[in-house]
């Protein structure tokens, strides 16, 4: 079984989504990035744009306004200004 990452995207009003996942994509300040299990730590600035999160065969999505994302040996936390729930589809 590959290694998952826990994850976690929290939004001033409530966590919209925590568990541990295989992959996700999120809008940097400097570009989008995507973030694996084992990936180095590091924090950066958010800018608009959609979380995209792997978790085996189903991709969730949430539109983010503006917030951090720390990626540390523990998991990957984003801290959203704002968030909503934009659907879950198959991959």
């Amino acid at each position: 079984m590959a290694d998952k990452l826990h994850f976690s995207l929290v939004s001033p009003e409530r966590e919209l989504f925590s568990g541990d996942v295989d992959q996700v994509d999120a809008p940097g300040s400097e570009g989008d990035f995507g973030v694996l299990a084992g990936h180095a730590p590091f924090m950066t600035a958010l800018r608009e744009g959609f979380v995209t999160i792997h978790e085996g065969d189903k991709v969730h999505r949430y539109e983010v306004q503006g917030g951090f994302a720390d990626v540390t040996p523990d998991g990957f936390t984003i801290l959203a200004e704002h968030a909503r729930d934009a659907g879950v589809a198959s991959a």
